[in-house]
C-alpha cells in the first residue's frame, strides 16, 4: 500500500484552531456539530474491542477512501511509518501523519496494545476528527450529530456528549 506523507499544511487546521486547556476545544477545532469523549477501556482485550467499535462506527460515517493517522512521537515507542517525518500540532508536539486507509488504522501500532489507534484520525474531507491527547486516557471527537449519536448508542463505548467550551476529562478521570 502506497502511504501520502502530511506536511504542516495538513494539520494547519487543528494546530491554528485548539488553543491550550481542558475543553474538548484545545483538542478539537469549532465548527462541528457535536462533540463527545469517548473513554479508552484499560485491559488489553477490551481496548481491541473498543478500537474495532470505534473504527467501525467511524467508518460509516466517512465518505472518503482516505484517513490522515496521526502518531505522536513521544520517544517511548518508535514511529510505524519509516520515512515520514513529524510535524507540530499541538503545543509543538510532533506527530508523524500518514495519509493511508482506513483499514490501517487498526493494523499500524500492532504490537502496541495500550496505543492501538493513532493518535489523530480524521478523513480526506475533515467531516470529523478523534483526538487522543499524550496522557488522556480518553479520546475527543468532532463531527456530525450522527457520528456522535451513533458513538453513544454503541455498547461498546463509553460515549459522553460534551458542548464544545466544555471540560473534555470524563467524570472519573483526572486530566494530566
Amino acid at each position: 500500500m502506497t502511504h501520502a506523507f502530511g506536511d504542516e499544511s495538513t494539520v494547519r487546521w487543528i494546530r491554528e484552531s485548539c488553543p491550550a486547556g481542558l475543553s474538548i476545544g484545545a483538542a478539537i477545532p469549532p465548527g462541528f456539530a457535536a462533540y463527545a469523549t469517548v473513554v479508552i477501556p484499560d485491559e488489553a482485550g477490551p481496548h481491541r474491542q473498543h478500537d474495532a467499535a470505534l473504527v467501525d462506527v467511524l467508518e460509516k460515517h466517512s465518505s472518503t477512501s482516505q484517513w490522515w493517522l496521526g502518531f505522536l512521537d513521544t520517544g517511548a515507542d518508535p514511529l510505524p511509518f519509516a520515512g515520514a517525518g513529524t510535524v507540530p500540532v499541538y503545543g509543538g508536539w510532533q506527530y508523524q501523519i500518514v495519509g493511508t486507509s482506513p483499514d490501517e488504522a487498526l493494523r499500524s501500532r500492532k504490537n502496541v496494545w495500550y496505543r492501538t489507534l493513532p493518535d489523530l484520525i480524521f478523513p480526506d474531507d475533515r467531516a470529523w476528527l478523534v483526538s487522543t491527547l499524550w496522557d488522556d486516557d480518553w479520546r475527543c471527537v468532532g463531527g456530525p450529530e450522527a457520528l456522535i449519536k451513533d458513538l453513544s448508542a454503541s455498547h461498546a463505548l463509553e460515549t459522553r456528549t460534551v458542548t464544545r467550551d466544555q471540560d473534555a476529562t470524563p467524570p472519573g478521570h483526572i486530566a494530566r
